[in-house]
């Protein structure tokens, strides 16, 4: 009987799996966005790190605050020495968010586009290979911060107005205090919308030139050429329909409901706009 020949060198049945090698078609333990552990919410603690492991946010809120206290101690004088009818506190504080969103849209512009100045970007979305989670992060980050700083500065701003008005406007908690979250929901919708469009242009010169054209160069236009046309148009612009919501007692062509959904929609283009870009083209 004789036994069977095998060639030297080579083995004739199934390589074992190394050990600690996941079989095949399992997937490997610590890689992001292939099963394991983390996912969007890894994806989110990620994005509030780097958010302020860099000075840039620290000093855009520093600056937002001055610009509130400044404006709204200014907003109140006005009204005190010209005799304006009395008003809301919180209109002195809806008023300043014409600058102090510039505050939040430098800062959620810096915190997509310094990443391609960097190239750090790519190391992101290696690390989070779903691009769509990778933008949703983000915007979701910078929004929560952006949503608490509103709602400070209206604090801030309410006590610094109130002193200002000297009797010149009325207080309820009531209408304060929504006031205070509108402020902090436009703040909010305004970086979501800054995100997005840095992520659309993936350079500073291109965001803020688009940001600042829509929420302060065209309406200023619109309302300075005058006419009842053109301010209906500015109505449906991101800063029109927000101040509509965000300050109390005014007269609007539509609830602060309807003038919330337009902000919100303005966003939402803003962001599929950024996500159809990060999807479409290399880093």
């Amino acid at each position: 009987m004789t036994e069977p020949t095998t060639t030297p060198g080579r083995r004739t049945d199934a390589p074992r799996a190394a050990r600690g090698t996941p079989a095949s078609g399992t997937p490997a333990p610590g890689i992001p966005g292939e099963g394991t552990p983390g996912g969007f919410a890894g994806a989110v603690a990620c994005e509030w790190t780097k958010l302020w492991s860099v000075r840039s946010p620290y000093l855009c809120l520093l600056a937002g605050l001055a610009i509130t206290g400044i404006f709204t101690f200014y907003y109140a004088s006005i009204a005190r020495i010209n005799d304006h009818p009395v008003q809301p506190v919180g209109n002195a504080v809806a008023s300043s968010a014409v600058l102090t969103q510039f505050a939040v849209v430098i800062l959620a512009t810096v915190a997509v586009t310094s990443e391609y100045a960097t190239g750090s970007v790519r190391a992101s979305l290696l690390w989070v290979p779903r691009r769509h989670r990778v933008q949703a992060a983000k915007a979701l980050v910078v929004a929560v911060v952006s949503f608490a700083a509103g709602v400070v500065y209206a604090v801030v701003g309410t006590a610094v107005a109130w002193g200002a008005f000297d009797g010149r406007a009325s207080f309820d908690a009531g209408t304060t205090l929504r006031q205070a979250l509108s402020v902090g929901l436009y703040l909010a919708l305004v970086a979501v919308l800054t995100v997005g469009t840095a992520f659309a242009t993936r350079h500073p010169a291109g965001a803020l030139s688009i940001i600042v054209t829509l929420l302060w160069g065209l309406p200023s236009v619109l309302l300075g050429v005058g006419g009842p046309d053109l301010a209906a148009v500015n109505d449906y612009l991101p800063h029109g329909a927000g101040d509509h919501f965000m300050r109390s007692g005014v007269e609007a062509p539509y609830a602060p409901v309807a003038a919330t959904l337009i902000v919100v929609a303005w966003a939402g283009v803003g962001h599929l706009a950024g996500l159809y870009v990060l999807r479409s083209r290399d880093a």
